[in-house]
């Protein structure tokens, strides 16, 4: 009884309550305070997803956070792909290229920042780095590239039998991904400390794990719903200021993705930066790799066209974003720099969809 009422259970459930209220919409007062309560929630996310970490050992904690996060997007966004119709078939692409350009830039810049700020140089797994990227340029590639250049179908489409293989390659890449860092090679995803924290750690029990599972997909439910419902509040205001509405799209992905991205930033504060990778490359991996065939099942269902492949410009700026995270995780050690490089990535990013 005491666990429920502590403020990481008491937090998301208030926020589920006045999002079903239906007071949001009406007032700039309950904006206000769904506002806050969006950013507690994501708070929540985080301590309990730490929980579950501690209880199940490294990488299985950052796996089960990016997967629940990820299932929550990828349903979001099917169930905006259904209620819009022919204005939502770049809604996929743009979600996962926004949250793919805010991962390896932002989350994965951020982290070797700060690190490098506080501890000037951290050490990490170069093997685990190298699987997650090989797999992650190829599922890249794969379904946000080669589209613009396919022949069958004019624009920047798949045809379905196209659509049926990328993916069919997505599922499978990720899935041995997952058996790399769960079975086969796990020892290259676990830091030098992993086993003294597991021999010095607070022992968990099966309900206050059970607790956290539940409370971590409430907390990262009501961010993802609440950032939905405030959208048209943050349209109107980016409207306002002549700036481009394809920015919604980006602050909405950067509010998806809080939960991971502070997580991943406190791992890395803690001189935890493989924790820190992990959950970063792992997200952006889980981010492309399951939502593409889930978007594809609904397309052949419905009979709908989704439309994948990036223009020239984002074509670069994805591969400027990858190449950049490669060579900077390239040697096994961090530094500053890398991380600065990275949020210039990021700012680029954002600047050029302001000022295209």
């Amino acid at each position: 009884m005491r666990l429920l009422l502590q403020w990481t259970v008491l937090i998301p459930t208030l926020a589920w309550g006045l999002f079903f209220s239906g007071l949001i919409p009406d007032s700039d007062l309950f904006k206000a305070i769904a506002s806050v309560l969006l950013i507690l929630s994501v708070m929540s996310g985080v301590h309990h997803s730490e929980i579950i970490a501690h209880r199940v050992g490294e990488p299985y904690g950052t796996i089960i956070l990016a997967i629940a996060i990820t299932v929550i997007e990828v349903s979001i966004i099917i169930s905006l792909m259904i209620s819009g119709g022919e204005d939502s078939v770049s809604l996929a692409r743009d979600t996962v290229y926004s949250a793919t350009m805010l991962i390896l830039n932002g989350i994965v810049g951020l982290c070797l920042f700060i690190g490098g700020l506080k501890h000037h140089e951290q050490t990490f797994s170069q093997h685990s780095v190298t699987i997650a990227l090989v797999s992650l340029v190829s599922i890249v590639v794969l379904t946000l590239v080669v589209p613009t250049f396919t022949e069958s179908i004019h624009g920047s489409y798949y045809s379905i039998p196209q659509l049926v293989f990328a993916s069919i390659a997505c599922l499978i890449i990720y899935a041995f991904f997952l058996f790399a860092q769960t079975k086969r090679h796990r020892e290259y995803f676990l830091s030098g400390e992993e086993e003294e924290e597991k021999e010095s750690s607070v022992t968990i029990s099966n309900w206050v794990l059970g607790t956290s599972l539940l409370f971590l997909v409430v907390s990262l439910g009501i961010v993802v719903l609440l950032a939905k419902t405030l959208s048209p509040s943050i349209e109107r205001i980016i409207i306002s200021y002549d700036l481009p509405v394809t920015l919604v799209g980006v602050i909405i992905a950067a509010i998806i993705l809080l939960p991971e991205g502070v997580a991943a930033i406190i791992a890395a504060r803690n001189n935890k930066l493989q924790t820190s990778l992990n959950l970063s490359l792992g997200s952006a991996l889980a981010s492309i790799g399951l939502t593409i065939p889930s978007v594809a099942v609904v397309c052949v269902l419905y009979d709908m066209k989704i439309i994948l492949g990036l223009d020239i410009k984002s074509i670069i700026l994805l591969g400027l974003s990858v190449f950049t995270v490669m060579l900077s995780l390239s040697r096994g050690r961090s530094n500053i720099v890398y991380g600065v490089v990275l949020l210039v990535n990021l700012a680029a990013f954002i600047f050029l969809i302001i000022y295209p």
